[in-house]
């Protein structure tokens, strides 16, 4: 691989860092819509319009369903735009939010504001398309990088996304951890790790080569780090930190050269660098 394919790989490392679920602007419209309807209940309630309270609370909680909907619809875009491989999303959430949202519009326009059936649906289908082409439709094909390598589009997202949690288990046990020396180590482990997946997300053809390092490797990392993390809050020893300090020396260097070796598309394994590593996880009792 080139350097082009390197700054991509950095870019791809970037976006895998990026946690999605946060509230769009673009989904908030919805959360307002329910307000009127719930100013209408009270309204119907002082009237003594039961019909009109039922009408209106049961359209404004079905907005509000219909925005979460939305919401977590939205966040499932974001994610699946945010990968070069992704799966399309199981459910179409946007859609039900759609249906949702006409549902309700209908509800609230027949008993809450008296209109006749065929009235009512007009303003239901009027809403339900209109929240589709305002919002548009769910992703519906899965995204292959570059095929045809042995590995289908499922199980490479599979193996990135059990990496990933990984990663972020190791972050977390950095968290718990005071030495500010040893913290820096592992933000430089957690990083050359997210280039590693970010490579392997550009070519798929490099997940052959990395299953090692994802299943066997990076689980040790993860392990060390989450039992340093545990054992150190119950005794301060030199030694314990020392060990750990030298851990995380050699899977620094062990991570950096696989991620140097899938940008050259090297096709020689890291046997001796993953031995190395392997025997001094094993001497403290990780593998």
């Amino acid at each position: 691989m080139n350097e082009h394919t390197s700054g991509d790989s950095f870019k791809s490392a970037q976006r895998v860092t990026k946690t999605p679920g946060a509230l769009s602007l673009g989904g908030a419209l919805l959360f307002i819509f329910p307000i009127p309807l719930f100013m209408a209940v009270a309204v119907s309630l002082g009237r003594g319009d039961f019909s009109g309270v039922l009408g209106n609370a049961s359209a404004a909680l079905l907005l509000l369903t219909g925005a979460l909907t939305l919401r977590k619809g939205l966040q499932a875009e974001r994610a699946y735009n945010a990968k070069k491989v992704a799966m399309a999303p199981r459910f179409p959430l946007k859609l039900a939010a759609a249906i949702i949202v006409g549902v309700a519009v209908a509800l609230a326009a027949n008993i809450g504001a008296d209109h006749s059936f065929m009235v009512a649906m007009s303003f239901g289908i009027g809403a339900a398309v209109g929240c589709v082409l305002a919002y548009g439709g769910d992703p519906r094909k899965e995204k292959v990088a570059k095929a045809g390598y042995g590995y289908t589009t499922a199980e490479v997202v599979e193996a990135l996304e059990e990496a990933e949690q990984r990663v972020r288990k190791i972050e977390s046990s950095r968290d718990h951890i005071h030495n500010e020396e040893l913290k820096d180590r592992l933000s430089r482990i957690v990083a050359l790790a997210r280039k590693v997946l970010a490579v392997i997300e550009d070519d798929p053809r490099d997940l052959r080569r990395a299953r090692k390092f994802l299943n066997t490797y990076l689980e040790g990392a993860r392990r060390v780090t989450e039992g340093y993390a545990h054992t150190h809050k119950k005794t301060q020893s030199n030694e314990l930190e020392e060990s750990f300090r030298n851990v995380l020396v050699t899977i620094e260097e062990v991570f950096d050269e696989q991620h140097r070796r899938l940008l050259r598309n090297d096709v020689l394994d890291l046997d001796v660098q993953i031995e190395v590593l392997a025997t001094q996880l094993k001497r403290e009792g990780i593998l």
